[in-house]
């Protein structure tokens, strides 16, 4: 009998990442629960576009707010604790979200704890994926994470807009409700398959401060982190201006409510090929090699896709399912390359300081990109080829530095690798 054979019992089991990608899949579908019922709930409530709006941006400062914080949390008291608890703690939240928003201050209120507590599912989530997948298949195992999210908020949208024509937008939002509480219960199941939990290391202990200091000092972190940020850019205004867009230059009347939600789920569903794809990719052809390639081929159709505003629908949306591939793809490997970059024991404050980065930037470049629209509708007539080609192009614009960050990153990592200082530049 072959006793080196058998598997050690510190080894995850069978089943774990399936498990984490199935939470993942229920519990990101509250991101975009609200975007599908906004259309019914703007009629429903007397909302203005700007009260509408303004639930969405309680959302992004909660979620924002715990993407920094769950981070820390981890790093102190363990991924594993701080996974379980907030994600019984966001289902909760969830579920008041569903069953007490009553109009605007409500929804913002409630939304935003949503969101407040959302960030446990993602964060914490990275770090046992780390953890519990093995070199070779780390970045398979992100994309396939990420790639659930996407799943998720594909499924939300078909699911609340289905709904909301016939037992009503508020049957949608407790239908997602069920969803993210199931998602939480799962979230024991797989953690019983992963490896057991340890006590956060000695270094742990001298606070977050300290860790994020250590964050900030690190080159190699924060030429990735930047990298990343880019990214956000680009990925967070395509998300949130390509319903519009598509909208708007097909010429539709009639249901234009229903061909925005329609294109965004699918938007969502072409994320996840491009997740898997991508992270899989950097397994075996390299994290650097794989972000640089997706970061300049979604940076062309960035400058290419506000020219094609004239092609026929058809066109447009298999150009646009290219976009969203090309411009996922590379967001599973950030996450495996920093985790590769940094000592476990400050991994989440290093997650922490790419959530503020990110998540900034991409909440800043819509409202570039709106401005920009605007610019060019002034100058060259509302809805025209050349209005939309100045806004898509600031995408463009405010990405081209994401390349170059790639690139110092990659030169750090090839110092690492030769033996040279770890923040060498």
């Amino acid at each position: 009998m072959n006793v080196a054979a058998r598997p050690s019992p510190d080894l995850p089991r069978s089943g774990w990442l399936a498990l984490m990608c199935a939470s993942r899949v229920l519990q990101a579908m509250i991101v975009t629960a609200y975007a599908g019922v906004l259309p019914f709930v703007m009629r429903d409530w007397g909302m203005t576009a700007a009260q509408a709006g303004a639930v969405q941006s309680a959302w992004h400062v909660g979620y924002l707010s715990s993407l920094f914080a769950v981070g820390l949390l981890a790093d102190r008291h363990g991924p594993h604790r701080v996974f379980i608890v907030g994600s019984m703690v966001g289902a909760a939240a969830v579920l008041a979200f569903a069953l007490l928003a009553r109009g605007p201050v409500s929804a913002a209120l409630l939304y935003g704890v949503a969101g407040l507590c959302a960030g446990a599912s993602y964060t914490p989530g990275l770090q046992l994926l780390a953890a519990n997948a093995r070199p070779h298949e780390r970045g398979r195992a992100m994309g396939l994470f990420l790639a659930a999210a996407s799943l998720g908020y594909a499924l939300s949208l078909a699911l609340v807009a289905s709904l909301a024509l016939g037992p009503g937008w508020q049957a949608g939002l407790l239908a997602v409700a069920g969803c993210n509480v199931a998602g939480a219960w799962l979230t024991v199941a797989a953690l019983r398959r992963m490896r057991p939990a340890e006590a956060p290391p000695p270094a742990a202990a001298a606070g977050a401060l300290r860790a994020l200091g250590e964050t900030l000092r690190d080159k190699r972190a924060m030429t990735g982190n930047w990298a990343y940020a880019f990214h956000c850019w680009e990925l967070l205004a395509l998300w949130a201006w390509l319903p519009a867009y598509l909208v708007a230059t097909s010429g539709a009347t009639g249901s234009m409510q229903s061909i925005g939600i329609a294109i965004a789920a699918l938007s969502h569903l072409v994320s996840v090929a491009g997740s898997i794809l991508g992270g899989s990719a950097s397994d075996r052809l390299g994290r650097a090699r794989v972000m640089m390639a997706a970061s300049l081929a979604s940076l062309c159709m960035s400058f290419a896709f506000g020219w094609m505003a004239a092609w026929p629908l058809w066109a447009l949306a298999l150009m646009a399912a290219l976009y969203n591939m090309l411009a996922i793809a590379d967001s599973s490997v950030y996450s495996t390359a920093l985790a590769e970059a940094v000592p476990p024991h400050r991994l989440g404050a290093a997650y922490s300081v790419r959530s503020v980065m990110g998540f900034g930037a991409g909440a800043i470049s819509p409202w570039v990109f709106g401005l920009a629209l605007d610019w060019g509708g002034a100058r060259f007539g509302a809805g025209s080829t050349l209005a939309w080609a100045a806004a898509w192009s600031s995408v463009g614009l405010g990405a081209m530095l994401g390349p170059w960050m790639i690139m110092r990153f990659a030169r750090q990592e090839r110092a690492v690798r030769r033996g040279g200082p770890a923040q060498s530049s």
